[in-house]
């Protein structure tokens, strides 16, 4: 089976099990999501699935090494200020390629920038699970920093975690 015939399958599948109805609420009612959560693309890292959410439960910006750029910020700004999410989720995870990347030395191209940004938060760490947890308080802090002194979303709860992949667990930092 190619590729796009497994995707329409998937697709097909989906439509004849997931709730149609809650479907069609989001649709007409729209989205009323309780988080938002930062992480990382890794297709082991499902928010959805690691926190037993919903359709419209959970506002997620995916990002490798769940970095930050300025996409990202006006992402969590907008769900923050238009959908009045007032909890935030930094969440990383262990077994991070990127995270890796950077603990090698960092990458070349485009990835550079991911790597770049995951060296400035571990500075001379070398432990890949302590590595992992800097970055996340590193966006933590640039979040609060970021938000301080906007009126609307300053007072949003904001918080680390790291997702283990072997064990499913979410650690809170």
């Amino acid at each position: 089976m190619d590729i796009r015939n497994r995707l329409q399958e998937g697709n097909r599948n989906y439509m004849k099990t997931s709730d149609a109805t809650l479907r069609m609420d989001t649709a007409e009612n729209g989205q009323h999501p309780y988080a938002i959560v930062i992480c990382c693309s890794d297709s082991r890292v499902v928010p959805e699935k690691i926190f037993s959410a919903d359709l419209g439960e959970l506002f997620v910006i995916r990002v490798a090494g769940n970095v930050l750029d300025r996409h990202q910020i006006g992402s969590i700004e907008y769900a923050a200020e238009h959908l009045h999410v007032q909890h935030i989720i930094m969440l990383g995870h262990t077994g991070c390629g990127a995270v890796a990347a950077a603990l090698a030395g960092g990458a070349g191209g485009f990835i550079r920038y991911i790597t770049d940004d995951i060296q400035e938060a571990i500075g001379e760490e070398r432990d890949p699970d302590r590595a992992c947890c800097l970055n996340v308080q590193h966006g933590v802090e640039r979040l609060r920093k970021e938000f301080a002194d906007h009126p609307e979303i300053r007072d949003v709860v904001i918080e680390g975690a790291v997702y283990d992949i072997r064990s499913g667990e979410v650690r809170w930092l």
